[in-house]
């Protein structure tokens, strides 16, 4: 079956979180998530599957490290009380149980962390191909993975990049890469590998068995922000006994990662081969709006959401309009652009003016 469309990277993950803004300060401080591509308050009327059938007002805002790598999106409901999670998140579990961060010299890193007394999960130690990363955990119980990366944007004197990837539990490794590897286009496998894994001992449940797909793209990343962006990796994990749905019984955008999102182009054809795989978009802007863009405050664009075979949600992108210097009213039309051709560097470089100082 051809693709007719472009995948071109990640463009963020999603986080909930109950205090937007200690949140983002913390995300800027550590992991140099400083640039506001937009921010905005407003009603999710077009979640309604993941919110109880009711819309509720947020606050989200998707920022950005132009040193490269995908972003965040920090999401927090305004007039109901998230509901954290009743038990500790574990491997095996299903769903996103970690983030994976670029960063350009692992030593560097972990000595970067260590020092500002971070809440560090062990020491760098090898993965099954022998490539050493580190786990730290954010104040919120979110775990993130600390990965040694190539391909840098911008030099900014950050420690880190912005998220590289994630680790997702799944119930069935062949089923779940119907979506990781065909749709999304992870169909090179770094390893595949079943065991107990020693980097893995110091996370919750880590010293079970497992076993472990990394996942990357064969495929150059294409499409207007691929620049930044850049390759990615994406990793399944499967226990003999799966754990509990980590978003069972509540809302999406309630506390911890909840959901992984793609910069795409030609969303058309992309539902339409989701549809024949039999993953259907359980939210589609464009159905809801007519066709026309969906307003994001600063910016526009097409969304809508799969879910994998257990119910972790994928969300697409396909951004029309972006501010690029909204002091000057500059905003980006990239409907009038050939679709998947990369931005220039210096329309991209001139994202720094929107950086935000704590």
């Amino acid at each position: 079956m051809k693709k007719g469309y472009l995948i071109g990277g990640i463009q963020q993950v999603g986080i909930g979180v109950v205090n937007f803004k200690e949140a983002w300060k913390w995300y800027i401080s550590q992991f140099g998530m400083d640039c506001r591509i937009f921010e905005d308050e407003a009603v999710a009327k077009l979640m309604l599957p993941f919110t109880g059938g009711k819309p509720w007002s947020r606050h989200a805002v998707l920022a950005l490290n132009l040193q490269s790598g995908g972003g965040f999106e920090i999401w927090q409901y305004k007039g109901r009380e998230p509901v954290q999670i009743r038990e500790e998140i574990k491997l095996g579990d299903l769903g996103i149980t970690g983030c994976k961060m670029k960063v350009k010299n692992i030593d560097e890193a972990y000595s970067f962390y260590h020092q500002n007394n971070s809440a560090l999960l062990g020491e760098p130690a090898p993965d099954p191909n022998g490539k050493k990363s580190f786990f730290l955990k954010d104040p919120y119980g979110n775990i993130f993975q600390m990965v040694e990366g190539a391909g840098w944007f911008m030099n900014e004197n950050k420690v880190s990049g912005g998220s590289y990837g994630v680790i997702i539990g799944v119930s069935n490794m062949e089923k779940a890469r119907r979506v990781y590897s065909d749709i999304l286009g992870y169909d090179e496998v770094a390893y595949d590998s079943t065991g107990v894994f020693p980097d893995l001992a110091p996370l919750p449940g880590g010293k079970n068995a497992f076993r472990r797909v990394l996942l990357r793209r064969s495929k150059t990343v294409m499409g207007p922000f691929s620049r930044v962006l850049g390759q990615t990796e994406i990793e399944l994990i499967s226990a003999d006994n799966p754990g509990k749905r980590i978003y069972e019984d509540r809302f999406w955008g309630d506390p911890g990662f909840i959901h992984l999102c793609f910069d795409i182009v030609n969303m058309d054809e992309l539902k339409s081969y989701c549809n024949n795989l039999g993953f259907p978009f359980r939210v589609d802007s464009k159905q809801s709006h007519d066709g026309n863009s969906f307003d994001m405050g600063e910016a526009a664009g097409h969304f809508s959401y799969i879910e994998d075979p257990d119910g972790t949600l994928i969300e697409f992108v396909e951004t029309h309009k972006i501010p690029v210097l909204k002091k000057l009213g500059w905003y980006l039309n990239l409907k009038k652009r050939e679709p998947g051709k990369p931005l220039p560097e210096w329309i991209l470089k001139v994202l720094r003016f929107s950086r935000v100082k704590i």
